[in-house]
């Protein structure tokens, strides 16, 4: 049986670089040997608190230092990590502690707007098998904000900065993480330490991190997206990661400005907002800001090409594309440099992963042809936890079905046409939203547009077309319908057309379908 700890990723790099910065947060700074050193205290104080390896611990913080503590912490328990959405709502909580086995609970106190730590409680005492909660506070000797519980100082207090971390077996689970789904309720993805692992040194790999290397992290590290490709990547390459909380494109780049941001991961829409700011007060010397950043990253949902231009206009850097999901660890294919990239496409599969694509029975489709992307290889899952029915659906002879739909072309290069389940049947023609999508956002009026299917007497579903229009612009439904129809097949326009002021996003940035749907 081989041995396998992901924890091993800190450590190394604790003993490689002690006197590293790892990570940084305002003004706090933790090396990589004061970083191990207080996971460890918290797996003493985990340990004294009768957690064994196996068990599941959840966790609910913002991108702050305590986070990454708190995660491989857990992992050098032998335990599993369960990440949970800062954003998630009482019974939403509660429904993640049971569904996930969960044993100990750490939630951030939150903020006035957003005050985690009474939803946190709350969604605790609810769930049955959950035993222990802390409270993470902002300084470590704040008191909790509620009577009875524990902080994460209180658990770290006289704890050794010093421990032996768990033997586990590579394909032991070190992270359950919650997929949002298109149907039902989430179901949590058993990722083993071999799979992270794996996936971990891919992405160091295709980001070329070194520890000169400084990323941004404002992807949440609750996402396999941020905990994955920047913040584990980067950990293994004794990197030096600038935490931010929340996407705000003045604070990101004031942050590339102060710290020399080598590398960023973001999502579509985080590359949206930073193309929109308008710099009024001229603070950011935007050219060095493009001389520095080497490394740019999209991936979470499909960036559309006229972002992807308009970027590299403006600062001279590609957005690399790849793809991924929760259930791989998460990356599948990528733009890689040594293979080429191509705009638009989410490229290649990366190192010890292969692709299909196949039609409703399983078969190949050929190039050029319509085809759910399935993949098999080292980072796939383990499974959905306790969830045997969705495991037969998704898991078949070693290979999972994404319910991606793509498209693969004469180079071999990969390009997502749209998710199975986002596909709109109008009239009998399969419409796509992405290409719709990617007609609409070349409109000079559009800034943004999420195209959806609602449902119509005659023709089963009918398009519909949610827009954000650019500061001080401004065009007619009827007007924006018919120039759409003068680009694309009769069948594919947008019937329907309805002006937003935002378009709801999860906690990722990724637009929500399903609330535009509601």
């Amino acid at each position: 049986m081989t041995m396998l700890n992901l924890s091993i990723l800190l450590e190394q790099s604790a003993k490689r670089y002690p006197h590293h910065k790892a990570m940084t947060f305002m003004d706090t700074s933790l090396t990589y040997a004061q970083l191990n050193g207080a996971a460890s205290q918290i797996v003493n104080g985990l340990r004294a608190k009768g957690i064994q390896p196996g068990d599941k611990v959840a966790l609910s913080c913002f991108n702050l230092p305590y986070f990454p503590m708190i995660y491989y912490g857990i992992l050098k328990a032998g335990a599993a990590v369960v990440p949970l959405s800062v954003l998630l709502k009482e019974d939403e909580i509660q429904y993640h502690l049971a569904d996930s086995e969960a044993k100990a609970y750490f939630c951030f106190v939150g903020t006035p707007e957003l005050p985690m730590v009474q939803m946190g409680y709350a969604g605790f005492q609810k769930a049955d098998g959950c035993e222990h909660f802390f409270v993470i506070t902002p300084k470590s000797t704040d008191p909790s904000p509620i009577e009875g519980t524990a902080t994460l100082g209180n658990l770290m207090a006289g704890q050794l900065p010093v421990c032996e971390s768990a033997q586990t077996a590579a394909d032991d689970t070190a992270v359950v993480i919650y997929t949002s789904g298109t149907t039902g309720r989430p179901k949590g993805a058993e990722l083993s330490h071999s799979n992270l692992f794996s996936n971990t040194v891919a992405c160091a790999d295709l980001f070329k991190f070194t520890p000169q290397d400084t990323s941004l992290i404002v992807l949440p590290m609750f996402h396999i997206f941020a905990m994955t490709c920047v913040m584990n990547a980067g950990i293994y390459r004794g990197a030096h990661a600038i935490l931010l909380p929340k996407f705000d494109a003045e604070a990101v780049f004031g942050l590339m400005q102060k710290h020399s941001i080598t590398i960023f991961a973001g999502v579509p829409t985080m590359y949206w907002g930073l193309l929109n700011y308008k710099d009024d007060s001229g603070q950011f010397d935007f050219v060095k800001i493009a001389q520095t950043l080497r490394m740019a990253v999209s991936g979470g949902a499909a960036l559309p090409v006229q972002v992807l231009e308009d970027f590299k206009k403006r600062f001279g850097v590609d957005i690399v594309e790849g793809y991924g999901m929760s259930e791989g660890s998460p990356v599948v294919t990528f733009n890689q440099l040594e293979v080429g990239c191509k705009p638009g496409s989410i490229g290649t599969p990366i190192w010890g992963v292969d692709v299909r694509l196949v039609d409703e029975n399983g078969n190949d489709v050929p190039r050029g042809e319509k085809g759910e992307l399935i993949y098999r290889g080292p980072n796939v899952m383990k499974g959905y936890y306790k969830k045997p029915e969705a495991n037969a659906q998704t898991l078949k002879n070693g290979w999972l079905y994404s319910g991606d739909v793509a498209v693969q072309d004469e180079d071999g290069f990969y390009f997502i046409v749209d998710r199975t389940k986002d596909m709109i049947i109008r009239g009998g023609f399969n419409v796509y939203p992405r290409e719709v999508e990617e007609v609409m956002i070349q409109h000079e009026a559009v800034s943004l547009v999420a195209v959806i299917g609602v449902p119509h007497q005659e023709m089963g579903e009918e398009i519909k077309a949610c827009v954000v229009l650019k500061a001080g612009q401004s065009i007619d439904a009827q007007s924006l319908i018919e120039w759409t129809k003068s680009k694309i097949a009769a069948y594919k326009y947008p019937r329907i057309i309805e002006f937003m002021d935002a378009l709801p996003m999860s906690a990722t940035g990724k637009i929500l379908k399903k609330e535009l749907r509601k």
